[in-house]
């Protein structure tokens, strides 16, 4: 028996009653399980699938590398977040579904684990800019973000700021918007406006797509931006 701490980023059915889970998991980084029944009707784990939960997963044995592994229990962690709110789900979905694009590969990070528990914390607190704080923390703890410079404008592809602009969406209040989150310690006590959450947003789509390879705009976003627009 081996019990994994899990972050669920997503899950897809299987046939009628069971279904795959993609996980984040403070043990292993990213993980894949199968679990079985899960959709039948006596089964109350169901429940338990919802963006960003954290779950104790318990496999029955370590299987290959290449091969999921079977789920044998699930409990929900005794600190989990009951998110109700249209606005904060959407968010978690969001979140999620950032997350289970760019962490395919990744493999255990205790300080990307700790920092997923944390944007779960500040979005109970219905902080809704949090999610945006958390891409850039993602970018900061791959090494990813930007450096800080005098200049007036960030270019997204060099990473630096310039006295020209390169790319219409980073134009000056954005690109001093960029500066600010490099240099407030809690990011998370930073506050945008509607407008400044929109672009600022876009700016981070804009980052993610030179900076990871292969990233795409998750399709959840548009359900983001109707809620918050």
């Amino acid at each position: 028996m081996q019990t994994q701490n899990c972050f669920l980023l997503s899950y897809l059915k299987y046939g009628d009653h069971d279904a795959i889970l993609h996980c984040f998991s403070i043990e292993n980084g990213f993980q894949s399980f199968f679990a079985k029944g899960i959709y039948s009707a006596k089964n109350k784990m169901k429940p338990y699938l919802f963006p960003l939960n954290l779950l104790n997963i318990t496999i029955s044995k370590v299987v290959a590398e290449n091969r999921i592994s079977c789920i044998s229990k699930i409990e929900s962690a005794s600190d989990h977040y009951d998110f109700d709110e249209v606005a904060m789900n959407s968010i978690l979905f969001f979140t999620a579904d950032f997350l289970h694009q760019v962490l395919r590969e990744e493999a255990k990070n205790p300080l990307l684990f700790n920092e997923i528990e944390k944007v779960r914390k500040e979005i109970s607190a219905q902080n809704y800019d949090a999610y945006l704080v958390f891409i850039f923390k993602y970018l900061s703890i791959s090494g990813l973000v930007p450096l800080y410079g005098n200049q007036k404008f960030l270019n997204p592809e060099s990473g630096l700021f310039e006295d020209a602009i390169s790319h219409p969406i980073f134009n000056e209040s954005i690109s001093a918007l960029w500066k600010r989150f490099l240099s407030t310690s809690n990011t998370y006590e930073i506050r945008l406006t509607r407008d400044e959450r929109t672009s600022f947003l876009d700016a981070l789509m804009v980052y993610c797509r030179i900076h990871i390879t292969g990233f795409y705009t998750p399709k959840s976003l548009a359900v983001v931006r109707q809620i918050f627009e």
